[in-house]
């Protein structure tokens, strides 16, 4: 029988698109998010290529010291927006950390814009 050592070079590498698919759903899970926002990158898909990015609204970069996330969102009207960004990243970072079992060093939150309610949306907002 043989064993094999961990020299320490053996490690998986993790995509940075499952990274991503794994910060869009604990961001959109977050109470207060109306959506991600979307850069050029995502104008230039949908446009051209006719779909919309699944890690829209999301980078993610990856280094020894571990992984840094940028997320772009859209907030709903009315809500405490420091609250909602230090949900996210509670909630990415766990996210990530679990699915991955790799260090999440930083996750940066962008607000892009409010949804504000039109008044025909009203009744349907309150959930």
């Amino acid at each position: 029988m043989t064993t094999a050592k961990n020299t320490g070079e053996d490690k998986i590498k993790i995509s940075d698109d499952v990274i991503a698919v794994c910060a869009v759903n604990a961001t959109l899970k977050t109470k207060g998010v109306a959506g991600l926002a979307g850069g050029l990158g995502n104008v230039l898909s949908k446009n051209l290529l006719g779909k919309e990015l699944i890690s829209k609204g999301i980078k993610v970069s990856q280094d020894s010291d571990g992984i840094q996330i940028d997320v772009h969102i859209i907030v709903k009207y009315q809500v405490n927006i420091p609250a909602v960004a230090w949900d996210i990243q509670e909630n990415v970072k766990n996210e990530v950390q679990s699915m991955t079992g790799q260090h999440v060093k930083a996750v940066n939150i962008h607000v892009q814009g409010v949804e504000i309610p039109t008044e025909g949306n009203d009744k349907n907002d309150e959930k």
